[in-house]
């Protein structure tokens, strides 16, 4: 049977993290090397005791640019550069996703966001803003090589990074794909599966690969 409940995730009270995290997480960093603290975080990496989830988030926090408070880092959750990721308060990453930065990059996940177990963000330059649903096994795709010149192999050819833009309350369903250099506009929805490959209007719900208009949220027809 068909049932509605009200939406958990987004409306729960964001609570402060308690002092001492902040001051653990401000000693790793002054005491160890970047190498030193990912090796933290991987102790902690794939537990699931309410400790492990706790000294995850104390070891991101000494990792990333800048990290709100009551973030979830579900287990085997990893990443590559997480000294250019900014996550504000409340996100949430599920079990087993995958984030991965660029030594030059910039990855901004605003206040609530939620990205779903399994997840591929290429986050070289990936921004968030908030309230956004980023649905299980859903991926984005922030660069690609030229292809050019076309006698030489594809991975030996140039890579060109486009930024990615998410607006505030949009939803990206289950395993849709974000390809390099897309916008999807404030609070449109992308359909579980869709190939996004343009720009997504916003409040615009697209589908399909690859992904086309189906409708506005905001028209009544």
């Amino acid at each position: 049977m068909t049932r509605q409940v009200p939406a958990s995730f987004a409306r729960r009270p964001i609570a402060p993290d308690p002092a001492f995290e902040r001051a653990h997480a401000d000693h790793l960093r002054a005491t160890l090397s970047v190498e030193e603290r990912l090796a933290v975080y991987d102790r902690f990496a794939d537990g699931q005791t309410r400790f492990d989830y706790g000294m995850r988030r104390i070891a991101l926090r000494a990792l990333v640019r800048a990290l709100g408070d009551d973030v979830t880092v579900g287990p085997g959750v990893r990443f590559l550069h997480p000294d250019t990721f900014e996550l504000g308060d409340g996100v949430f990453l599920g079990a087993g996703a995958f984030l991965q930065g660029r030594h030059d990059g910039r990855c901004t996940l605003g206040r609530r966001v939620w990205i779903g177990p399994g997840a591929y963000l290429d986050a070289r330059d990936l921004v968030m803003e908030e309230i956004v649903g980023f649905g299980p096994g859903a991926k984005v795709l922030g660069s690609a090589h030229t292809g050019e010149p076309v006698d030489a192999p594809v991975m030996e050819t140039d890579l060109v990074i486009r930024p990615v833009r998410i607006g505030r309350g949009a939803d990206i369903g289950t395993n849709a794909v974000l390809l390099p250099g897309v916008t999807v506009g404030v609070g449109a929805i992308v359909g579980a599966g869709a190939v996004v490959t343009d720009e997504v209007p916003p409040f615009a719900v697209v589908a399909g690969v690859p992904a086309r208009i189906l409708r506005n949220r905001r028209d009544p027809r």
